[in-house]
């Protein structure tokens, strides 16, 4: 599943999404409800993970606007406000479950997953488009201007993740983490040279670069 987690708590927020990366989910996390909001109408995502007290915008009012801009992707909020009436206005703000801090880990997986079963997530994305970049789920084929393009399992896996995040910094960390799985540094150049592949592959034979190095920061993709 692709999720939004919005957590201004730094320590709960990497600890969620690490989590949630580990369990193979794909995660973006953010610390503002403003920023959140921006998110969530811009990008498709199977469910959402609002903290209630959060800076620029509370996750009632977040979840409130989403909803009023009929946005209907399954939101979990979380709080450490216990009571039945706090439980009772995130549930009436548009909120599918309501989890109450401090909370198992195993907890918040299993109501994800009971989520997840639920019919109305059951449509698969099953293609990619950004710009004249086009990219098959199903049959694993990438095409640019109706070119077919070779690629290799870990490029296909690169160039889904870009094109998801079109405009967005990926980090080399966060490059380790969504497509090799790695929670760790190698201390190898394992993602410099994947991405300089997949930039030979998809960029070199046309006019126009997506993928753009950030020296001392990342990469973006900008179709």
């Amino acid at each position: 599943m692709k999720i939004l987690v919005a957590e201004d708590d730094a320590e709960i927020g990497d600890y969620i999404r690490g989590g949630l990366v580990a369990e193979g989910h794909s995660v973006d996390h953010l610390t503002d409800g403003r920023e959140a909001l921006t998110q969530a109408t811009l990008q498709p995502y199977d469910l959402f993970l609002f903290d209630r007290m959060l800076p620029g915008l509370d996750g009632l009012s977040l979840l409130k606007s989403l909803r009023a801009a009929q946005v209907a992707t399954p939101a979990i909020l979380l709080t450490a406000m216990g009571a039945v009436d706090d439980r009772v206005a995130g549930l009436r703000a548009g909120a599918d479950d309501y989890m109450v801090k401090p909370f198992a880990f195993a907890e918040l997986l299993a109501r994800i997953d009971t989520i997840a079963r639920r019919p109305s997530l059951r449509a698969e994305v099953t293609e990619l488009r950004q710009g004249d970049l086009h990219l098959d789920l199903l049959t694993r084929e990438a095409r640019r201007a109706g070119v077919l393009i070779d690629l290799q399992p870990r490029e296909f896996l690169l160039l889904k993740h870009f094109m998801e995040r079109p405009g967005r910094v990926q980090t080399r960390t966060i490059l380790l983490e969504a497509v090799w799985g790695l929670h760790f540094d190698p201390k190898t150049s394992v993602v410099e040279t994947h991405v300089s592949r997949l930039r030979a592959k998809i960029d070199k034979p046309f006019d126009k670069a997506c993928l753009t190095t950030l020296h001392g920061v990342g990469y973006v993709f900008q179709p």
